[in-house]
């Protein structure tokens, strides 16, 4: 069975860009009979707007994107983490590192880690994961083939020295209790997706399906985010931007469904939903974001 997600991080409200990402996989579950999943990735306290936790799923329900399920919280995770990471450092596919990002960018002028306490034995500190040295090839639903090099993929973190855990082993773990299948996402994430094959290979899970629709960008080609202040969505004009997405994901509306109710709209762009007509591009500059 077809079982896909959306999985805001609650920084701040929706915008364009996110209603893109959850519009994309909502369709595609839709459009396959799957379930498409609500998952709130509160796995950073200190970024986390608690007023953006209870807003996203009512700007989803505003736009007729109706999740299956319970909403699943990161913040409720950690056993799961803990476990996994257990099973990591029984079988050494990690070490614990002391570095700064200072100290990184004093003794390595490339981009990423250099992989210097891979060998120094501490005993505390952040926790790497040891990165495969074979080349990495998987294939991407819109973007095609994509190749890695050894030396492109860093010995990336697993949980921090603050204690937090890293992004990639919560969304891996998070994604195999659920039985993910499928993940469409933006490209902006489309290179993370070799650190969490790795990691899916090294806990013996199941790799999903992975599709990267572009990013959104304005005209000036500054790439819409929270951090960048992006505007948050309207609900006063709702099939309007649901119909700007879908003209933005290849699915243009026939004029008739333009301003008609947005599960009339969804119901079109269901039916009709296909990955061939998705741009194979990165990012696209939309004008009015």
């Amino acid at each position: 069975m077809y079982i896909g997600r959306f999985a805001p991080s609650p920084t701040g409200p929706l915008h364009f860009g996110s209603l893109l990402a959850a519009l994309a996989s909502f369709l595609d579950a839709r459009h396959h009979q799957g379930k498409w999943l609500l998952r709130i990735e509160d796995i950073d306290p200190p970024r986390s707007v608690p007023a953006a936790i209870h807003r996203i799923p009512e700007t989803l329900s505003a736009f007729g994107l109706e999740w299956d399920g319970e909403i699943s919280h990161q913040s409720n995770h950690h056993l799961r983490y803990e476990t996994a990471l257990h099973q990591l450092q029984e079988n050494q596919c990690c070490y614990y590192c002391t570095c700064s990002r200072k100290m990184v960018a004093q003794r390595h002028a490339g981009v990423g880690y250099d992989r210097f306490c891979r060998t120094q034995q501490h005993t505390g500190g952040a926790v790497r994961f040891i990165s495969s040295n074979a080349e990495l090839i998987w294939h991407d639903a819109i973007q095609g083939k994509r190749t890695h090099a050894p030396a492109s993929i860093e010995d990336f973190l697993l949980r921090r020295r603050d204690a937090l855990w890293a992004y990639h082993l919560a969304v891996v773990v998070d994604d195999a209790a659920a039985g993910i299948t499928h993940v469409v996402r933006g490209y902006d994430l489309i290179d993370e997706t070799a650190k969490q094959i790795l990691l899916q290979q090294a806990l013996h899970y199941q790799t999903p399906s992975y599709a990267h629709i572009p990013i959104v960008t304005t005209t000036n080609g500054q790439k819409l985010s929270k951090q960048n202040l992006a505007k948050p969505l309207d609900l006063s004009c709702v099939s309007e931007q649901i119909a700007a997405a879908l003209a933005f994901l290849g699915h243009p509306l026939p004029e008739s469904l333009l301003r008609a109710a947005p599960q009339a709209q969804l119901r079109w762009a269901t039916e009709h939903w296909s990955m061939e007509r998705i741009p194979k591009r990165a990012a696209m500059a939309w004008p009015g974001v």
